[in-house]
């Protein structure tokens, strides 16, 4: 299954570079003379700048999806944020271009345009926000919060060097953390999961399924909060198991093999998404359909068993799986719930928020003086 979509995403990448080369050759007929990148930032700074109501801002990012059903979860999570902050504006950034591209092509829904953090900083910078928040909307600190902090260091930094020295000195850059930044955080998501599902792991084992990053991109060495939260998970009730869909001996073979050794080789399972929104990962990879099943993938490697969800593959392994309004097709995709359509998940968020740290990227360009 990853397999195949990771050479669909190779293919999608090399289609939308593609389309950036031959849509760059002729900017000047179809922009007015100015790049795409131009024209980004230009859209950028007029949604600042028409929606600047404070002196103080903070920027929400993402990695971004192409499901209503995560839009929505954005949607509500900015309009909450507006409410515990009434004196911020709130914005929403992407950090994946392939997201950011295919909203704007309205691949799954209606055309909506998400832009990366870079432009979002300029713009705050132009206008000259007193203090800028970039609230990380990650789950753990790997690969793509490294693109936050990457872009927070370009702002800091001035970049483009054409922003005031002058205010860069001066304006105050906070970062709020992931949801699982710290062991502690862990431990505290443990509770909040806790409080969700306690009633199907009273009844069966419940499976948390993240993200993850590969060995060869565990930022930060991230993939150690996964262990930690079901340790923390498991301190509550020993039916919680937490699995990846990327990190090295953490896929759903390894959730199994853990389930045997504590006993656990039948009875009800209840899959759910740990990620921050229910996309492609949560629908297809844990929900969907996909069910090459072969006998002998109950004892073989992820990558034999890839192609086969985590519903399909617990269900071969003699397990009954729970059903529940949130997970049952109802003649549409199969509803589960992201991280960020729980009030107790997203008050985590806005507390990292409230806790912002202090980061000082700014290097004079004029260090003589």
């Amino acid at each position: 299954m990853k397999k195949i979509k990771f050479l669909l995403m190779v293919l999608m990448t090399m289609m939308v570079t593609t389309a950036f080369v031959a849509c760059n050759s002729n900017d000047d007929d179809n922009n007015g003379g100015i790049s795409n990148m131009e024209r980004y930032q230009q859209e950028v700074d007029a949604t600042v700048k028409s929606g600047k109501s404070h002196d103080k801002v903070i920027l929400l990012v993402a990695f971004g999806s192409t499901w209503q059903q995560a839009y929505d979860a954005f949607d509500n999570t900015v309009k909450e944020y507006k409410a515990a902050f009434p004196n911020y504006d709130v914005f929403l950034s992407f950090s994946s271009a392939i997201c950011i591209n295919r909203a704007a092509a309205g691949e799954n829904t209606a055309k909506r345009n998400f832009y990366e953090p870079k432009y979002w900083l300029e713009a705050f910078g132009r206008v000259q926000y007193n203090e800028i928040i970039v609230q990380s909307m990650q789950v753990i600190p790997g690969e793509e919060f490294s693109r936050v902090v990457n872009a927070m260091k370009d702002f800091g930094n001035n970049s483009n060097g054409d922003l005031d020295d002058n205010y860069m000195a001066k304006v105050t850059l906070k970062m709020g953390m992931p949801l699982m930044y710290t062991e502690d955080d862990a431990t505290t998501l443990a509770s909040a999961l806790d409080a969700n599902f306690k009633k199907y792991a009273d009844q069966g084992a419940t499976l948390f399924m993240g993200h993850g990053n590969p060995d060869d991109y565990d930022t930060y060495k991230a993939n150690v909060r996964y262990t930690q939260l079901e340790d923390a998970l498991q301190a509550i009730n020993t039916n919680y198991f937490v699995g990846t869909v990327d990190m090295a001996d953490n896929f759903k073979v390894q959730v199994h093999n853990r389930m045997v050794d504590a006993g656990i080789t039948s009875g009800k399972v209840f899959c759910a998404p740990l990620m921050s929104i229910a996309g492609d990962h949560a629908h297809n990879d844990m929900a969907g359909d996909d069910d090459e099943w072969e006998e002998s993938m109950a004892t073989q490697t992820e990558d034999e068993a890839e192609d086969v969800s985590w519903k399909k593959y617990f269900g071969h392994l003699n397990y009954e799986i729970i059903e529940d309004p949130y997970y049952t097709d109802n003649g549409t995709d199969a509803l589960v719930k992201g991280l960020l359509e729980y009030k107790n998940i997203r008050e985590i968020y806005i507390n990292h928020t409230k806790s912002a740290e202090v980061v000082d990227f700014y290097h004079s360009m004029y260090p003589e003086e």
